[in-house]
């Protein structure tokens, strides 16, 4: 009888890996968003609610949300052809485009916002252009949008990148002997493969800007019911003192965040399965 070895792996097995990954979990997310939402059932049923049905938290949630919601969009199509041109063209100053992908990652929020808005103040350098024509984008919500999109549009990049650079081409060559067109090649072969990953980097988009605050609260104006974001809102009630209320509404966003993550997900591993399939 053949003798069994037990083959020696380099990383720790199931048991012991799994137990880092929880305890590493624990720690850095899940026990700080238990405080959050302990903090929150600090209120009553009644307080909670009017906390966040407030007229000035219910229209910060409907800017944020729909900003977000746009920029991630905006960057999800401009983000999908930045990836397509880096993954499929050669060309002088390729590498210093593909670095500067990632500056919204290394520059710190704030330092984004300040330059944002001395640029579309309409004093700026972009901003005179549109004051010209009677168009202000520094303090509304435009401004605020033009943010997000700043910082979200590495997420796409990077997210669609990578499954370019594995597409195998001889897909689009057979299609193209057998009489596709160029339009046929890239809405039949190349946008089913690449769709899910547009899906990951626009939940990541939409997710990160939702929680934006360094780079929005400059050029936002943080006027009341009119460009006042929800990260804005809830500083002012930790100023305030009022961290329950604070907790109540970063908990509302937050299993907001939680259910848009989840059906995106599932909506692309449904879409991978699909493609997978076929």
């Amino acid at each position: 009888m053949a003798k069994k070895f037990k083959q020696k792996q380099v990383l720790p097995g199931f048991g012991l890996s799994m137990g880092y990954t929880l305890i590493y979990l624990s720690l850095i997310i899940l026990i700080p968003l238990a405080v959050l939402f302990l903090k929150a059932s600090t209120l009553s049923i009644k307080e909670f609610w009017d906390t966040v049905t407030d007229a000035r938290v219910v229209a910060s949630y409907k800017l944020t949300i729909y900003t977000s919601f746009i920029a991630a969009l905006i960057n999800a199509v401009f983000g999908t052809l930045i990836a397509w041109v880096l993954v499929r063209y050669e060309f002088i100053g390729h590498r210093i485009i593909d670095a500067a992908v990632d500056l919204p990652f290394a520059l710190p929020t704030a330092v984004a916002g300040i330059a944002l808005t001395t640029i579309y103040a309409p004093n700026g350098w972009i901003g005179h252009y549109f004051a010209a024509i009677g168009m202000k984008v520094a303090y509304t919500p435009l401004g605020i949008m033009i943010a997000l999109t700043f910082i979200g549009l590495p997420f796409v990049v990077r997210s669609v990148q990578p499954i370019l650079l594995d597409l195998d081409h001889q897909y689009e060559e057979a299609a193209a002997t057998l009489g596709a067109n160029p339009v046929q090649i890239f809405l039949k072969i190349i946008f089913p493969a690449i769709f899910p990953a547009i899906l990951t980097g626009f939940a990541l988009a939409f997710a990160r800007a939702l929680g934006e605050y360094g780079s929005v609260v400059f050029i936002s104006g943080n006027m009341p019911m009119k460009t006042e974001i929800v990260p804005l809102l809830i500083i002012t009630k930790l100023e305030q003192f009022n961290y329950a209320g604070a907790a109540a509404i970063a908990s509302v966003m937050l299993v907001f965040s939680f259910i848009l993550l989840f059906l995106i997900n599932f909506w692309q591993w449904r879409t991978t399965k699909k493609h997978r399939l076929t």
